[in-house]
């Protein structure tokens, strides 16, 4: 059977399954993705199935896991870097910003680093500090870096396939508050692009535009402006670099109001770089300012107060008013 309803993290599962079956050159590594299964489970049962050479769990130091799987990807291997918690990243970030993403350049195009990093990222779990930050931006910034993020099991599935199957380095950020989320999955479809966002509810007063864990809420948040007889249009923009800019002006142009939401911080967040671009492109169509919706410029809060921090339905909704006040 082709569709099945599945929990993002499963979606997941299955995606790397399909890859390792496919290729004999894909490699997972990672903090305890081989016997545990990883801490969100999403690598369960590959190692048991596919073996400690293709299923590797690794030393905790993630500077030596990318350096490595930069080493495997120079000698055509297709490595898949799991970063156990969004905040563990850092360590990796020089080999990252400074080979994985140069070494095509460097090279002027002679060598390919076809290498995915999958990235749990965001909050809404109760964990402590260092587990919920959404760092994003700090990649979208980065040239010869793609970084997407899926917000459904469909493309949790697709988009995981398409990044390991991409010449290039691709940052998988995974919602980790969407992993336990069902939705059905066609491991038979025909995928669209990598890199092109989705109008997942149309609407015809004002544009909300989100990606990742994000997009739920501003489904929700059109859902209850609808029993107020306004007419909310969502854009699941899935990928932070490239960004489908002709998608939202396309959304924008028809509704002429835009609010872009994310978890990260909303000052240099991916937000501002839409709210600009947006801008530049449709100066004449837009009848209200870019708002935009997102965390605090402050230390990720201890778990209690995370709720506070965090963009919510009524953080969405005042944004939408005020939109709609201009």
């Amino acid at each position: 059977m082709a569709v099945r309803k599945l929990p993002l993290a499963k979606a997941l599962n299955e995606s790397l399954r399909k890859a390792l079956e496919t290729d004999p050159k894909v490699l997972i590594m990672g903090e305890d993705v081989g016997k545990l299964g990883g801490v969100f489970r999403v690598t369960d049962g590959l190692q048991k199935d596919f073996g400690e050479d293709r299923v590797i769990d690794t030393p905790l130091a993630e500077s030596g896991i990318v350096g490595t799987a930069i080493g495997l990807a120079l000698r055509g291997y297709r490595p898949v870097v799991e970063i156990q918690f969004d905040g563990f990243v850092f360590p990796a970030y020089d080999q990252i910003v400074t080979q994985l993403a140069k070494m095509h350049a460097r090279a002027l195009g002679t060598v390919k680093l076809p290498v995915v990093i999958r990235i749990p990222y965001g909050g809404g779990i109760g964990a402590v500090e260092h587990h919920s930050e959404s760092p994003e931006a700090l990649f979208a910034h980065v040239a010869g870096l793609k970084v997407v993020s899926p917000s459904t099991s469909s493309d949790a599935y697709w988009m995981l396939q398409q990044a390991i199957q991409s010449d290039d380095p691709v940052i998988f950020f995974e919602p980790k508050r969407r992993y336990w989320d069902k939705g059905e999955v066609d491991t038979e479809a025909i995928p669209g692009e990598l890199h092109k966002a989705r109008t997942v509810r149309e609407g015809s007063d004002l544009t909300l535009a989100a990606y990742g864990p994000m997009v739920k809420l501003c489904l929700e948040a059109a859902a209850v402006a609808a029993e107020e007889g306004r007419s909310v249009e969502v854009v699941d923009l899935r990928s932070m670099s490239p960004i489908d800019f002709d998608t939202i002006q396309a959304s924008v142009e028809k509704t002429r109001r835009l609010v872009v939401v994310h978890e990260a911080p909303v000052f240099y967040g991916s937000g501002a770089e839409i709210a600009a671009r947006i801008t530049e492109r449709c100066f004449y169509h837009l009848e209200a300012p870019v708002l935009r919706v997102g965390g605090y410029h402050a230390p990720y809060p201890p778990a209690r107060l995370e709720e506070e921090y965090l963009p919510g339905l009524d953080r969405v909704l005042d944004a939408v008013d005020r939109s709609l006040a201009y």
